[in-house]
């Protein structure tokens, strides 16, 4: 039974992440070194954000347990923070990076776009803060033991499986929405990165009250991806086209002509 469980909250937590990784990210060793890259800059950020917690908690009282979870909210404000600060410091090093892959290249283009670049270093975030946030909760799924014996919820890993595959998904869309921000230079849409990922952090504190939680966060994935969709340069044509599998037109006009190339002797 805990292998069953194992199993099936892993496929789903990290089973659309997987289809996306092989399908637009694995054949190209630019966007697999930006994965890496984001990834490192995510945990960086969590780092500083671990250290200023464990430095609050040294000077409160450890047995105010008001106080401790007061410093736990702190904690979770301060990561968020620290982690768009880190997604605006990758930012800028992507763009140098792409001022000099431009240079280097024989057409005078970069050989990937920003809009690739947001969303590849989105979903490195988001798949580096999925794994450190479910790696135990799966550990703990093996066994041995049921969760749901002393009374607690029957529920608390599935629904650990889908919150970490809603937090893959919005880092995903924070990213292009945040990249496509800086690059039209709309400080707005960055605040309404950043408070969106604060309430999403927010709303886990209801946890175990799942229903409260769970739904408004996939409510925000939902609201994320049309922000995406959009910034992205999405349109209702394009998605009609893409839903249909019918392929852009073409503004090229090709020229027959009936002379042939003589023979060689």
């Amino acid at each position: 039974m805990g292998a069953a469980v194992f199993f099936g909250c892993t496929f789903v937590a990290f089973g659309p992440a997987l289809s996306l990784f092989i399908i637009t990210i694995a054949g190209d060793p630019l966007r697999v070194i930006i994965l890496v890259a984001g990834s490192f800059f995510w945990l960086v950020s969590v780092l500083l954000s671990s250290l200023i917690w464990f430095v609050s908690i040294q000077f409160g009282n450890k047995n105010d347990s008001t106080l401790q979870y007061g410093l736990l909210i702190f904690g979770a404000a301060v990561s968020v923070l620290l982690q768009e600060t880190f997604r605006y410091a990758y930012y800028r090093l992507l763009k140098k990076a792409d001022e000099g892959l431009a240079t280097i290249s024989e057409d005078g283009r970069s050989p990937i776009s920003i809009q690739q670049m947001a969303y590849v270093s989105g979903f490195a975030f988001g798949i580096i803060s999925g794994v450190f946030s479910v790696i135990n909760i799966l550990a703990d799924a093996v066994g041995p033991g049921i969760v749901g014996v002393h009374g607690d919820s029957p529920h608390y890993f599935i629904t650990s499986a889908f919150l970490t595959m809603a937090i893959v998904f919005l880092h995903t869309f924070w990213g292009i929405v945040f990249f496509d921000a800086c690059e039209k230079k709309r400080p707005w849409h960055i605040v309404g990165v950043v408070i969106s990922h604060l309430a999403t952090s927010g709303l886990t504190f209801l946890n175990p009250w799942y229903e409260a939680s769970l739904i408004p966060i996939y409510a925000i994935t939902i609201c994320m991806a049309m922000w995406a969709f959009l910034a992205a340069g999405g349109s209702y044509q394009s998605l009609r086209k893409c839903l249909t599998c019918k392929r852009p037109d073409s503004n090229q006009v090709m020229v027959y002509s009936a002379l042939q190339v003589p023979a060689e002797d």
